[in-house]
């Protein structure tokens, strides 16, 4: 069964367990292995924004900088366990390739604009920079989606507890332009398990309070092929960690691979029937989010799959 929860947000408390949630994804940038950047221009995000809520979104995730396999991304601290001759590099020589002033050029316009046109939207900023959640929050977000887990800014688990909203701890393996090379995890559920549990409980005690906090697994960001779907399989066990799970597997690069036809992996636009299987799936085995490009199909699968679970 799926555990129930009062997610506490910057204004609201959203209820998570007794049907499944649908977060849109709006991607404000060039570059997204998703789009192409069909939405780079502020309003014609907005367009989509507001369609994707017409179409039963109850949450919409903007982006203004894409963390796709092989991207750089602006990290200022190093990841756990390097040795310290590469931990000075990493902090001296940051990757930089969108700054702060630059994502919010690109995320603000959209999150004012849509607050004023539906002051009701449940709003995320997709960041891993401080800077950019606290503007992105005063603007009217209510999440930060965090696909770092407050570990690529220094300033991010501080900020989130002053800012009082809710927050999205993701699960990732490594930087973008080291995921083709990363070492095998060994089992990669009780790694996501362990560190979700450890990057959860580092929040906690910066200040944020555990009922803003929801889990994501970080379906593709640092696991290969061959680990997601172990993590798919057992997404149940993550249950134990006590808080609400999220996940995003839409068009991702293990459902197109599973997808190749005549040796060639399906294109992300043709992804849509795999991943609303495993939208299923996930849901049987208790997620309460799903991050989506496809808010429509996503709402009806939700829908049939919440009363199969309802059944039980």
């Amino acid at each position: 069964m799926r555990a129930v929860f009062q997610w506490s947000l910057r204004s609201r408390t959203l209820e998570l367990g007794k049907r499944t949630l649908i977060m849109g994804i709006v991607n404000v940038t060039p570059d997204s292995f998703s789009d192409g950047g069909l939405h780079f221009d502020s309003e014609k995000a907005v367009e989509h924004a507001l369609r994707l809520l017409d179409e039963g979104a109850d949450s919409i995730d903007i982006g203004g900088e894409s963390t796709r396999p092989g991207a750089k991304v602006a990290a200022t601290i190093p990841e756990p366990g390097a040795a310290a001759s590469e931990n000075a590099k990493t902090s001296a020589t940051p990757k930089v390739t969108v700054s702060a002033e630059e994502e919010m050029a690109r995320v603000l316009p959209v999150i004012t604009a849509l607050r004023k046109l539906r002051p009701d939207a449940v709003l995320s900023v997709d960041t891993y920079k401080a800077a950019v959640a606290r503007d992105a929050v005063a603007a009217g977000a209510e999440i930060i989606n965090d696909v770092s887990a407050f570990r690529w800014d220094p300033q991010m688990a501080k900020t989130a507890a002053e800012l009082k909203c809710g927050v999205v701890l993701m699960h990732i393996r490594g930087r973008p332009e080291e995921w083709r090379t990363l070492p095998p995890p060994g089992d990669i559920v009780l790694i996501v398990k362990r560190e979700l549990r450890d990057w959860a409980e580092a929040a906690v005690l910066a200040g944020v309070r555990r009922e803003r906090i929801a889990l994501d697994p970080g379906f593709g960001f640092g696991k290969n092929f061959d680990q997601n779907y172990p993590l798919l399989a057992r997404f149940d066990e993550l249950q134990s960690l006590g808080l609400p799970l999220l996940a995003g597997t839409s068009r991702k690069s293990f459902v197109g691979r599973t997808l190749a036809r005549d040796g060639k992996d399906a294109a992300p636009q043709e992804r849509l029937h795999g991943t609303l299987a495993t939208h299923a799936a996930l849901i049987l085995k208790g997620a309460h989010i799903l991050r989506t490009h496809d808010v429509k199909a996503a709402v009806d699968a939700a829908r049939v799959t919440d009363a199969i679970l309802q059944a039980r």
